[in-house]
């Protein structure tokens, strides 16, 4: 619930951001001198590929949580036993001994979003966020090619 507040808090920020960043850019567009008008113009597009980078965190983030509610209902999602430091994040050692487990289950099921999502999930214990992030993309995609094709 916190990242979710959080996540929330800089969607804000970054709208506000937007609006004043447009407020100035279409100022410098308006004196009518060259450069000012090509500072107006960068204006525009810097927030505009930061918009969609953290619209697309926002989705990332929707559809992995979508999926643990999913995994969670099925009773599917991994068991929280391993040992953690005091920061809450586990004991990379310990997340390492499970990891093979999860990646055997992908080598079995390679179409299963479940088993890419649990494959992440180890990823993200054993502190390899960007493999993590990648195994919940998977995830995603089979997801919604399971859900396309029962449609």
């Amino acid at each position: 619930m916190r990242n979710r507040i959080a996540a929330i808090v800089m969607a804000v920020i970054l709208a506000l951001y937007l609006v004043l960043v447009l407020q100035r850019a279409i100022m410098l567009m308006a004196t009518g001198e060259g450069i000012l008008i090509a500072m107006g113009i960068a204006l525009l597009v810097l927030p505009l590929i930061a918009a969609w980078a953290i619209g697309r965190e926002l989705l990332f983030g929707a559809r992995t949580e979508k999926l643990v509610k999913l995994l969670d209902a099925e009773g599917g999602l991994p068991v929280e036993d391993l040992p953690h430091r005091a920061s809450g994040r586990p004991l990379r050692d310990a997340a390492d001994e499970e990891f093979p487990r999860y990646k055997a289950e992908v080598e079995a099921q390679p179409e299963s979003w479940r088993a890419w999502f649990r494959l992440g999930l180890a990823y993200d214990a054993s502190g390899d966020r960007r493999r993590a992030r990648s195994a919940l993309r998977e995830s995603i995609r089979l997801y919604r090619a399971e859900a396309h094709a029962k449609a």
